[in-house]
């Protein structure tokens, strides 16, 4: 089955191809160029072009930030260029440009979904219509001192206990820190706030859509996000304006017994040239209280076709190729990103190119949660950030800022239309 829809697609191209008129047609991906990923980019395009002539693929390049990117392509897009094809896009961003009639439905060409990771398909869904394929992913992880102490703690009280016990040890490798995350201002501090979430079983919309962020659970979260700065000093206050290479020198330089970051940061970590903890960290999922449950913020890229694209059917043979198994393999070996795939982990493969057992790794994904699904979640993200932060620095208490938050967000998905219960 497989064999025959790829030789579909191969047909559908040809046919393209030879119907282009003189000149080779010539294939556009707009994403990341810079450094090892825009090396696997380029060489799998390459590979790409190769087994397909006379098309050209091409990359474009955009700017690595994420809301430059997005900038860019909402300029793009909302013009109606054909030109790029196939985008790289934030799991966050599938259902804004879905809504907004920007990317091209896939669920015509078939796209075989089960063994990709769940929470990444249910993301790129919008209105039960499939509109990306994941990419590769990015989870939160927990990274702890392995020289500090025996385990992974079991849940939050244990995180708080260690990170203190390890702040008050004697000797050099003592760390000045507790516990690191990104708390500035910004996206990377709603992820934070999404796994403290889960770890006391709160969420910022629930299953319906309905704004739930100013439950108890939610102000049980956010209280002890803001406790363990300022009461149990467990956290350092400087988090409040850092992101994530603020966290991870901090880390790599010894000064934390434990940090919350995503993936890339472990092959970073094992630089024995450049980290002072090669060899001495290890990786847990975050840990939760009783009431909740340990939770990964989802994160990670995806592949979606431009909906004004001239040349549909080989946007797809390329999307359907980057997201196979063996692209994602490379990516693994020589970008140190994780597979949107499943099948990989656990395997001898994997465990070699990530340097890391991904067996364990998969039982991490595998607790992925996505931020809300939902075309104006960038409106939402804007609210919660003001909110958490004004919290967390004490200008205002957790339970009044999250009530005010969702009082905002209740007006913002209402004049979208997407409320769930009403406006206030």
């Amino acid at each position: 089955m497989r064999r025959g829809r790829f030789s579909a697609v191969a047909g559908a191209l040809l046919a393209f191809a030879c119907g282009r008129g003189p000149g080779a047609p010539v294939l556009t991906l707009s994403g990341s160029a810079v450094g090892r990923e825009a090396d696997v980019v380029r060489g799998q395009l390459a590979r790409f072009e190769a087994a397909h002539p006379p098309l050209q693929v091409r990359l474009r390049a955009t700017p690595d930030g994420a809301d430059e990117r997005r900038q860019l392509y909402v300029q793009w897009l909302n013009a109606h260029v054909p030109d790029p094809d196939v985008l790289q896009v934030d799991v966050i961003w599938t259902p804004e440009f879905a809504a907004a009639g920007w990317l091209l439905p896939l669920d015509s060409f078939g796209p075989d979904v089960a063994d990709f990771l769940p929470a990444a398909v249910a993301a790129n869904r919008w209105n039960g219509r499939l509109y990306a394929l994941p990419w590769f992913v990015d989870v939160g992880m927990l990274y702890w001192r392995t020289d500090l102490m025996a385990a992974a703690p079991r849940d939050l009280d244990a995180l708080a206990a260690e990170a203190t016990r390890a702040v008050a040890a004697q000797g050099a490798a003592a760390p000045s820190f507790g516990f690191v995350w990104q708390g500035a201002r910004y996206e990377g501090l709603v992820t934070v706030f999404v796994e403290h979430l889960g770890a006391f079983g709160g969420a910022i919309l629930d299953d319906q859509g309905a704004v739930v962020v100013d439950s108890e659970a939610s102000v049980r979260a956010l209280t002890f996000m803001r406790d363990a700065i300022w009461t149990a000093h467990v956290v350092p206050p400087s988090v409040l304006t850092w992101q994530e290479e603020q966290v991870r020198f901090a880390f790599q330089n010894g000064q934390a017994a434990f940090m919350r970051n995503w993936p890339y940061a472990y092959a970073l970590l094992r630089d024995g040239a450049e980290s002072r903890v090669a060899g001495r960290f290890d990786v847990a999922p975050m840990p939760a209280t009783a009431a909740g449950a340990p939770t990964a913020a989802l994160g990670g890229s995806q592949l979606a076709i431009n909906a004004r694209t001239d040349q549909p059917a080989a946007a797809y043979a390329l999307v359907s190729y980057l997201t196979a198994p063996e692209q994602m393999l490379e990516r693994a070996r020589l970008a140190g990103q994780f597979p949107a795939r499943l099948a990989p982990y656990g395997t001898a493969a994997l465990d070699a190119a990530l340097g890391l057992d991904t067996s364990a790794i998969r039982a991490l994904i595998e607790r992925a949660v996505p931020r809300p699904v939902t075309p104006v979640y960038s409106q939402l993200s804007d609210i919660l950030q003001v909110r958490l932060h004004r919290a967390l620095s004490r200008q205002q208490a957790p339970r009044a800022a999250l009530a005010e938050a969702a009082v905002e967000m209740r007006r913002a998905l209402h004049r979208a239309g997407l409320d769930a219960g009403g406006a206030p």
